[in-house]
């Protein structure tokens, strides 16, 4: 994933907490056409220190 997707990432998710895996996944497509699995954000996100 690149800086710009978790910059992206953390953004959608400082807006709202309670989205689901699949939600910020279409997000991320719709916002900056970024295509990424379930699984692979979910790494990333507990890489970055969001567990849960």
């Amino acid at each position: 994933m690149t800086e710009r997707g978790k910059r992206m990432l953390k953004h959608t998710l400082r807006r709202s907490r309670q989205l689901s895996a699949e939600s910020i996944a279409k997000n991320l497509q719709t916002l900056c056409g970024i295509q990424i699995s379930t699984t692979t954000m979910s790494r990333e996100l507990h890489g970055m220190g969001f567990n849960g």
